[in-house]
């Protein structure tokens, strides 16, 4: 069966299939502004996030089309690189725009994210990373504007192995010139799924998942189609509650490697 239940003695019992990871469907969403063709996204989520990442993608220009859990992305029309401020005040992961948007177009200008009610999480590790790559980065009036002719490959070591840091390097400097090097990077299982959407796209890219990430820049990015991992923050909590209730549950579509 798909479905949990609890039982008279109030313990969880039954099977689930759990959903695509709303963190690695938001940054994988965002890459796709670097791809002149169309991505095919399977067992994305239904979720408040996504739909806005949806939002900003067609406000900039792309076709966006859901089909049950599959998204089909078409970015090759975006021209415009200034992400609509209301929209990005609905949600923190759209700071994931940056680096993408700068890759592919030289510039791009965001007010600073909102959406995160869980303490203050600064962007700081994403602006240090583009200063790095070589964006001349301008802060005003709650606005931030980066612009370079052509980002170029080089080492940047983050202070802290930043989620969202890592993977905004890792797009920017999938179309920057030359090799980029991230040191103490993140490894979650996420920033693994980015990384072989884009090498799917043709990006280069080794390491991720370790504290070493190196990118060899490319020209351009083509069109492909991939499934998002399973969400693992959702089968733990599952897998606890069986627990917890001395039940016992089974989840499906997840990776026992992402659980440790």
């Amino acid at each position: 069966m798909d479905a949990l239940a609890i039982t008279g003695g109030s313990s969880l019992f039954g099977e689930t299939r759990i959903y695509g990871a709303k963190n690695a469907a938001l940054p994988i969403l965002a890459a796709t502004v670097m791809v002149e063709g169309t991505c095919v996204i399977d067992d994305v989520p239904h979720l408040e996030d996504v739909r806005v990442m949806a939002e900003i993608l067609r406000a900039l220009g792309a076709t966006v089309e859901r089909s049950g859990m599959q998204v089909t992305v078409d970015s090759t029309n975006i021209r415009l690189t200034n992400v609509p401020a209301d929209l990005m005040q609905r949600m923190r992961s759209s700071i994931f725009l940056m680096g993408p948007l700068l890759a592919r177009f030289g510039e791009v200008r965001v007010s600073k994210p909102g959406g995160c009610v869980i303490g203050q999480r600064p962007v700081d590790y994403h602006l240090t990373g583009m200063r790095a790559l070589g964006a001349a980065v301008e802060e005003k009036h709650g606005y931030i504007r980066c612009t370079a002719r052509r980002l170029q490959g080089t080492t940047v070591t983050l202070d802290f192995p930043s989620v969202g840091a890592t993977e905004n390097l890792i797009m920017a400097s999938a179309l920057a010139d030359g090799v980029t090097v991230i040191e103490n990077a993140a490894r979650e299982p996420e920033i693994v799924d980015l990384a072989n959407f884009l090498k799917s796209c043709g990006a280069l890219i080794e390491g991720a998942g370790e504290t070493t990430v190196r990118v060899t820049g490319v020209h351009h990015l083509t069109g492909t189609e991939h499934r998002i991992i399973g969400d693992r923050i959702v089968a733990g909590t599952m897998l606890i509650a069986g627990a917890a209730t001395g039940g016992r549950v089974t989840v499906e579509n997840v990776s026992p490697a992402h659980l440790g």
